[in-house]
Formats: C-alpha cells, sequence, structure tokens
C-alpha cells in the first residue's frame, strides 16, 4: 500500500512539475494553454505543446502569458529585454536577471522569442553569402520524329537571396529549337541565351538603390552579344507576404555587338516587376522595362517577361514563361520583335 502510495506522489509530482515548468498561455474565454512559447508578434502568438504541436494563438485573444524561461521581449519603443514573463494585475512583468522586474502593457510590446527563435532571427539579419537563397530550374524538352524531325529544348534558372537589408537577384535562360529535315532552311529555328545579376539595397522602408548586370545572345537575329550595365533607384509600392510591385528608374550603358555592326548607346532604364502568389501553390511574375536611347531621339529597346509556377510538391512544379525582346533598329533584314513561350518542370530549392 505505502508503494501504491508513493508511485501516486511520484506521478502526481512530475504532472505538477511538468506544469509549473511549462509556458501558459490563457485566452479571454478562460481557457489555458501550456507548452513552450516559440515566437510571437502583434498578430498571432505560437505555442509548441507536448501533444498538439505547434499552435497558434491570436494576439488580441490572450489575456495572460507566464513564462519561467528568459524570453526577449521587444517592446514597440525599441527597447528590447530579456528574461521570465508573467501577468500580474493586466500588465506583463519581465523579470530580467539580478535586476528589478519591468511592467509593460500586452499592447506594448511588438514581439517575443524564445531563446533559439532569437538565435534564428538574428542570424537572418545577418546571413553569409551562402546562406539563404532560394530558387528553381526550369527543364522542357520536345521532339517529334517520323513525319517531322524537330527538337526543342529550354533551360532557365532562377536564385534569389533576401535580407532585412538587401537582395540578390541570379537568372539565366537558354532556348534552342531546330529542324533536322534534309534540306529544312533555316535548320536552327530558335538558339538565345540571356543572364544577368541584380543587387539591390534597401535605403528606407520603401526605397533601394539597384546595380544591374545583363547580357543577352541571339543568333537568328546575328546578334553575337549585348551587355547592359545599370544602375537606379527602385521603389516598393506593394510589399506584403502575398504581393509586392516595384517601380525602377535610373541609367544604363549599352554594347551591342551583332554581325554587321557595332553599337555603344547610354539609355534610360525605367520598369516595373510584381510577384503575386494565389492560393498556397501558385506564384506569378511579371517584369516591364523599356530602354530610351539616350544618343538617337525615338530609339529604344523593351523587355517584357510572364511567367507562372505552380506546386505539384514541395520541390517539383510546373512552369510557364512567356518573353517578349523588341529593338526599333535591329540590323537590316532582321524581325524586331523575338517571342518565346517555353513550359515544363522546374525544380525548387532553398539554401
Amino acid at each position: 500500500m505505502l508503494k501504491v502510495r508513493t508511485y501516486v506522489a511520484l506521478a502526481a509530482l512530475v504532472v505538477f512539475g511538468q506544469s509549473v515548468f511549462a509556458d501558459q498561455v490563457t485566452l479571454r474565454n478562460g481557457d489555458r494553454l501550456t507548452g513552450t512559447i516559440l515566437k510571437s508578434d502583434d498578430k498571432a502568438l505560437v505555442l509548441k505543446t507536448e501533444f498538439a504541436g505547434e499552435v497558434t494563438v491570436e494576439w488580441p485573444a490572450i489575456t495572460e502569458i507566464n513564462s519561467a524561461k528568459p524570453l526577449h521581449v521587444a517592446l514597440k519603443s525599441g527597447q528590447t529585454l530579456v528574461g521570465g514573463i508573467k501577468t500580474a494585475d493586466g500588465q506583463i512583468e519581465v523579470e530580467p536577471a539580478n535586476r528589478q522586474p519591468v511592467s509593460v502593457s500586452k499592447d506594448a510590446i511588438s514581439s517575443l522569442r524564445s531563446e533559439s527563435e532569437e538565435v534564428a532571427y538574428e542570424r537572418s539579419l545577418h546571413p553569409r553569402l551562402l546562406e539563404g537563397w532560394a530558387g528553381g530550374v526550369d527543364l522542357g524538352f520536345a521532339l517529334t520524329r517520323g513525319n517531322s524531325e524537330t527538337q526543342n529544348l529550354n533551360l532557365a534558372f532562377i536564385a534569389d537571396r533576401k535580407t532585412t537589408w538587401d537582395h540578390i537577384g541570379l537568372y539565366a535562360n537558354s532556348v534552342f529549337a531546330s529542324n533536322d529535315e534534309p534540306g529544312a532552311i533555316p535548320g536552327t529555328t530558335a538558339e538565345s541565351t540571356q543572364g544577368g545579376a541584380r543587387y539591390d539595397r534597401n535605403f528606407a522602408a520603401r526605397g533601394f538603390s539597384f546595380g544591374e548586370a545583363d547580357f543577352e545572345t541571339d543568333a537568328l537575329q546575328s546578334l553575337d552579344l549585348r551587355s547592359v550595365l545599370s544602375g537606379g533607384l527602385g521603389w516598393h509600392a506593394i510589399k506584403t507576404s502575398r504581393a509586392t510591385l516595384d517601380f525602377l528608374g535610373g541609367i544604363n550603358y549599352t554594347n551591342e555587338d551583332y554581325s554587321s555592326l557595332q553599337r555603344n548607346l547610354v539609355a534610360i532604364t525605367a520598369g516595373e516587376e510584381l510577384v503575386r502568389k494565389f492560393g498556397a501553390a501558385s506564384v506569378i511574375t511579371e517584369k516591364l522595362y523599356v530602354y530610351p536611347d539616350l544618343n538617337q531621339t525615338g530609339e529604344y529597346r523593351a523587355a517584357f517577361n510572364l511567367g507562372t509556377v505552380t506546386k505539384l510538391s514541395k520541390w517539383l512544379g510546373w512552369q510557364n514563361a512567356f518573353g517578349d525582346i523588341y529593338v526599333t533598329n535591329p540590323p537590316a533584314g532582321k524581325q524586331r520583335n523575338d517571342l518565346q513561350l517555353t513550359t515544363g518542370l522546374n525544380v525548387a530549392f532553398k539554401h
């Protein structure tokens, strides 16, 4: 009988000890949740529970917060406190080590972070150059044999690294198509490659500066290489988790090497870029740039790109891309427009 009482007492002590050392959140309807507070902002709090995993609770629904473990408490005033927290008389008391408790209102708190979340947050502010990259590789291929002899290959690559302060973007794409029928003219029906890099640096909540280098070849337009170096300022007109819309303006230096001529010119850079998420699986991107030539009034180059990616799994998706490059003054006998429409698989990656 004594052993049974001992076991019951030990079990009660374990349960009681878990409730004492666990974080606790009380809601407006009287419910209480226990677990480990991971993080919060002024919209929601994330609590890791033993049996339900991570639970997200709306911040306005919370009336009391108690945590014995130290939390990093960021206030809207800009001050940061570190310590255990408890609720007393409707105020949140932060208890820093070896210091007097500091009492603040719940509305004055902009975020809470556990020690592990604080480490991750600090690392996200100053990631190493090879960290924080996300992007994808597009692949499309078509082949016909029999009554027709054609092949078509398109490859594309895009990678982005965004931090609180800056953004690095890399891209490359290539399209090749041929008609292999004996005597077909032309035998090559598409052969173009584009690639480049851009660096943005935020100097305000909405404003940023940018520098960019773009390169392009197009065999059917007799373009051996077009090099464009651009720089200027941009504005985040829309900047949310679901959509971004940027307007950019500046100046560029362009060098064009065609088979029959060479041009060097200074032009204006004016453009806009849109990224919009639809649901949990689809993203649409759109870009439009115009480059008016400052050397010859009335001459310009324009580039338009529209793409969609729909996720089929965590890393695999289906992509569609449309592009149009327009030049007002191509070499004699060449078309002004070059249109491209590609579709295929998208393989996403993160690092």
